[in-house]
């Protein structure tokens, strides 16, 4: 019989050994459930082949080579990557929507002696529930913003709160991209769909009793979007502000976006439809530095010119509930490992998180 799961919960704590996916490898690629492995019983031209000829041809005749496939590839998997299992071993198996490919696949594995089990429905039922957690029902986390202007390292104060044991949220890390302009990541982005599954299972897997620290993003992570679900979370989050000159904001974008500042055409390329925004002469001025090889002048250029009004408008927009204000001279190590410290500190105190209008804050210094 095939097992169904009521929420996204219960499927992420199935407690079964693995998690196969028998879907062809690109479908695999473009989603599949967090940690399932990828054993195909039809690669992307046998699937393709047996699809063409259910159309232009007859059901049963694709049936029929479908199963031969199914069956000799499933072999070559229990033969060459499965035979080192145990007899105990139970694997939960699903395809699309838990039909004949992993039907198939599990009645195999099942007569060996394996307590293989199939997902109803398949990925599709894996998606819905996947698509109600963060579509449909409110997000049941009690999340906390951290905000500031560009540069202000919030990413890196994310890293420090986790080593603290605090609960965080790292959007940018699951859709691989820094959340601006110039922060594309090598191997580009996941699908929408797979940032969502890596979304889901990350939040999961955080206690909803305890706040957890997200860093305030836009509705949009490079091409990726945030769900409904968390961004309403996060629209009404309360932040926590973090300030810092605009030169240690500069020396520390300067580190941290290396990469395309060191590549003077990609980095044209990428502030070149900011004509439209910024004008001619202030986008001119832009290639001018990077002519001259000079990344802090343009790091601040773009922050003075770009980055802050662009931030400052959005302020002025958006009316947000600020906890508190944390004011740092410097973003050195040690002036991250304070702010880690306050920030720490502040999430301990009493305090309803519900979402507010207000705008006063008290100011920290980290010194």
């Amino acid at each position: 019989m095939a097992i169904e799961f009521p929420d996204l919960t219960a499927f992420y704590t199935h407690g079964f050994d693995t998690v196969i996916d028998v879907r062809s490898p690109a479908e695999y690629a473009e989603d599949h459930a967090p940690g399932a492995i990828n054993r195909p019983v039809l690669n992307n031209e046998e699937r393709a082949r047996v699809g063409t000829i259910y159309v232009q041809q007859s059901p049963f005749l694709a049936r029929k080579l479908g199963a031969a496939l199914v069956f000799r590839n499933a072999a070559d998997h229990i033969e060459n990557r499965l035979s080192h299992h145990d007899g105990g071993w139970r694997p939960l198996v699903y395809c699309w929507r838990g039909g004949q490919r992993s039907g198939s696949f599990t009645w195999m594995l099942q007569q060996i002696g394996w307590r293989a089990e199939v997902v109803s429905g398949g990925y599709r039922t894996y998606r819905r529930l996947v698509n109600r957690f963060l579509y449909d029902d409110p997000l049941p986390h009690r999340l906390v913003a951290l905000d500031g202007y560009t540069g202000s390292a919030k990413t890196e104060l994310l890293a420090r709160l986790r080593q603290r044991g605090v609960q965080i949220l790292d959007l940018e890390a699951l859709a691989n991209h820094r959340g601006s302009l110039l922060g594309e990541q090598p191997g580009g982005q996941p699908s929408q769909k797979a940032f969502e599954s890596a979304l889901a299972a990350a939040l999961i897997a955080l206690d909803p009793s305890r706040p957890v620290v997200v860093e305030a993003e836009s509705s949009k992570i490079g091409t990726l979007i945030l769900p409904p679900s968390v961004w309403k979370a996060l629209r009404v989050a309360p932040r926590i502000r973090i300030t810092a000159p605009i030169a240690a904001r500069t020396a520390y974008l300067v580190s941290a976006y290396d990469d395309i500042l060191s590549d003077p055409e990609r980095l044209k390329e990428r502030l070149a439809p900011l004509r439209h925004h910024r004008g001619h002469d202030v986008v001119d001025g832009w290639f001018d530095l990077i002519a001259q090889g000079d990344k802090a002048g343009l790091t601040r250029a773009l922050m003075e010119q770009h980055y802050d009004p662009a931030y400052e408008k959005s302020r002025r927009v958006h009316k947000v509930d600020v906890m508190a204000q944390l004011q740092a001279e410097s973003l050195t190590a040690a002036a991250l490992d304070t702010l880690a410290s306050q920030i720490e500190g502040l999430l301990a105190q009493p305090r309803s998180f519900s979402p507010g209008a207000s705008t006063s804050s008290p100011t920290i210094s980290a010194g």
